[in-house]
């Protein structure tokens, strides 16, 4: 016989409900992950060695040194290169570092960076120029012009490192109209219809965000700013851009300071992380908006990996028609979370986060969008999770509004993008710090279906708990989830009592970044 919260017998239509979550629930825990066998990748033999040529003081290059690109080398050597083979950046004669514009990766060849050696981007926004015949989409988000899709025959020279102009500004969550101009930026390393390409080492590539650019008052980071009051479109750089990349792997590479988003995934078949460090800004207080870290979309089989993420924006954010992702044993440090969205009108599913530390990010399971964005997210599990100093440790949430965190009410936008959360499933989750946690559906046809199991928020109280809309079944939780001022509209079983309920433990799992 079963029971719920206040001791009473489950009514049929109650037991139906359950039943009717918990067995795909159940089911999807097996299917939520990257379908593939993913193994520690392995450095592949060198073409050919590029000693540097430049010396970095404090990871800073000499003002004098900014007139000397290795562009056109490391290009040549990257085109030349045999697949299966890497073309290899190392220290030479107490040199240290390379200076590059934007490199285009090919089928087969790895970009290995040893360590010791930095790989800056250069700050002159005309080396990332779109010239006449390189647009190749006409999907744009701040200012990034992706790879992969459609090409125009012209380009406005000059927008790169530039806040457009000409194009009132969208009020959010409109989307941003196009500008008069067409043109933007590359970006810094680009993998477009390339299959098996590898980014690898114990270097680092820096695209310098901070710094001033060339002919500019201003940098990367402040331009971001600077358009954010108005919601203006800026054309900026990302740092690393893949399009129909199937086989992509980062394998131990630390990335610093990206102008943007520092990985952007798209229409690829197998992309593995492993052990990257990403750390941004490097200078803490620095202002670095819109720094996502891995971000990948409309793309299968993934895994990320024993990596370490401390950035500006979400530390992983899954964009809309992502199937069948694995994130493993992974450490997050400043940053908006394990973020899904805010765009899934595509749809998202199948995905496995395991053994994840959260310390200090702002939200730590983070589901986002609205109506104007939304679609079916569904068979998402979330287990062996630790968390300290989250201000929002569970959001999933209809209500995305173009913030940092999420709010906890309904926006009132219009729009039939309806976002819909099903079979949504959180267990082995510790917080060892109160924070707020919102749990809502759409409305009474797009409710969200959770199931909480040994979730363990130290300190909550009722009024952190924010829920709507939805269909909860828990196994084990502190959390008060029972209705505050008579909201019948949200539906709890409990299929255990908290009693003897004990907490997973985070004893060793908050670590320096490293």
């Amino acid at each position: 016989m079963m029971w719920n919260r206040t001791g009473t017998r489950f009514d049929e239509m109650t037991w139906l409900m359950v039943i009717a979550m918990l067995l795909p629930m159940m089911a999807a825990t097996g299917r939520a992950q990257d379908t593939r066998q993913v193994s520690e990748p392995k450095i592949p033999a060198s073409c050919t060695q590029l000693p540097a040529q430049l010396r970095a003081v404090g990871d800073k290059l000499a003002e004098a040194d900014e007139s000397k690109p290795d562009t056109a080398r490391i290009q040549s050597a990257l085109d030349k290169c045999k697949p299966g083979m890497a073309v290899e950046l190392k220290p030479a004669s107490g040199n240290n570092a390379f200076l590059s514009g934007p490199l285009e990766m090919r089928t087969g060849v790895t970009l290995l960076i040893d360590e010791g050696v930095t790989l800056f981007g250069s700050r002159d926004p005309a080396d990332y120029e779109i010239k006449t015949g390189e647009i190749k989409t006409g999907e744009i988000k701040t200012g990034e012009i992706k790879t992969g899709e459609i090409k125009s025959a012209g380009a406005t020279p000059g927008l790169c490192g530039t806040i457009a102009t000409g194009a009132p500004p969208a009020v959010f969550p409109a989307p941003q109209r196009p500008a008069p101009a067409r043109g933007g930026c590359r970006p810094f390393i680009s993998i477009n219809d390339a299959k098996d390409v590898g980014i690898m080492g114990d270097g680092v590539i820096d695209g310098r965000g901070y710094a001033k650019l060339l002919g500019k008052d201003y940098s990367w980071w402040e331009m971001a700013r600077k358009a954010e009051p108005k919601n203006e479109r800026y054309f900026t750089t990302r740092m690393i851009v893949a399009s129909h990349a199937d086989g992509l792997v980062l394998y131990r590479i630390t990335l610093h300071n990206s102008t943007n988003f520092h990985v952007s995934v798209n229409q690829t078949n197998g992309f593995t992380a492993w052990g990257v460090h990403l750390l941004t800004p490097t200078v803490k207080g620095m202002d670095a908006r819109n720094t996502d870290g891995i971000d990948p979309g409309s793309s299968t089989n993934v895994t990320v990996a024993h990596s370490w993420i401390d950035n500006g924006d979400d530390n992983i954010a899954i964009k809309t028609g992502v199937t069948h992702m694995s994130v493993l044993d992974n450490h997050f440090y400043s940053g908006h979370g394990m973020s899904i969205g805010s765009e899934t009108n595509t749809g998202d599913s199948y995905l496995l986060v395991d053994g994840l530390t959260e310390d200090h990010t702002s939200s730590g399971i983070r589901i986002k969008s609205n109506v104007t964005r939304g679609g079916l997210v569904h068979d998402m599990v979330y287990r062996n999770i630790c968390m300290r100093d989250v201000q929002i440790p569970i959001a999933i949430s209809p209500y995305y509004n173009n913030g940092t965190v999420d709010q906890f009410f309904d926006p009132g936008f219009k729009g039939d993008k309806i976002p819909d959360y099903k079979k949504i499933t959180i267990e082995n989750v510790t917080d060892l710090t109160p924070g707020d946690v919102l749990i809502a559906g759409a409305d009474e046809a797009h409710r969200t279906e959770v199931m909480l199991k040994n979730v363990m928020i130290h300190g909550i109280t009722p009024d952190k708990v924010h829920l709507k809309l939805a269909n909860i079944v828990t196994a084990g939780t502190n959390i008060p989830l029972e209705p505050v001022g008579g909201n019948k509209d949200v539906k709890v079983v409990a299929l255990e009592s908290n009693a003897g309920t004990k907490a997973y433990s985070c004893e060793g799992k908050f670590v320096p970044f490293q």
